[in-house]
């Protein structure tokens, strides 16, 4: 049985910024929880809870970590 990806995957960039894919696609660079949520509202996923993992993936630490990633 193949695991299927959440629909959103958050990569971390440069300091502060990650990069936003859906549905795998890449939709842009948040700066914020807000972009987020606003990139996710574009694309028809309202009141998504950030922290479910079957819902959103974090690479390089979790909703809360928006300094720099290592």
């Amino acid at each position: 049985m193949d695991k299927q990806l959440p629909p959103v995957v958050v990569h971390p960039l440069e300091e502060g910024t990650r990069l936003v894919r859906i549905h795998g696609e890449s939709v842009g660079k948040a700066h914020s929880l807000r972009d987020l949520e606003e990139f996710m509202s574009h694309y028809g996923l309202r009141d998504i809870d950030v922290d479910n993992p079957a819902l959103v993936e974090w690479k390089g630490g979790g909703s809360s970590i928006w300094g720099i990633i290592e």
